[in-house]
């Protein structure tokens, strides 16, 4: 069993930053791979990045790259999600999900999600 903790999400200017987290927990997490998918109105629920937790290998959707990274701290549990340069388009609800496949970008393929945090990029 994993569970996940979103926060961070809030309302900010186009051009701006936001950093989401992510606390995991439970006793299996560490096996798993980490990612974020973002949900806007209306939409599917997409993939935007993922990490192995023991890796640290990361992986975006070509929207973010550049923008976007994604780490963890092993530290604390937690994985971010540093947003940078945010556009109006990346204004969505932000969760955070656990794979076993390590190259899991499907969300069919994510086993536990959070609850999720909006994000909203005013123009």
């Amino acid at each position: 069993q994993v569970q996940l903790v979103e926060s961070g999400g809030g309302l900010v200017q186009a051009g701006g930053s936001l950093r989401l987290s992510c606390a995991a927990s439970g006793p299996t997490f560490r096996r798993y791979t980490l990612g974020w998918f973002r949900q806007a109105p209306g939409k599917e629920r997409e993939f935007v990045a993922r990490i192995g937790w023991s890796s640290g290998w990361a992986y975006y959707v070509d929207s973010v790259k550049g923008r976007f990274t994604i780490s963890r701290d092993i530290a604390k549990d937690t994985v971010y999600l540093q947003m940078n340069n945010l556009k109006p388009e990346d204004t969505a609800v932000y969760y955070c999900a656990a794979s076993q496949n390590l190259a899991a970008t499907m969300r069919n393929e994510y086993d536990y999600w959070g609850q999720g945090t909006q994000v909203t990029v005013s123009s």
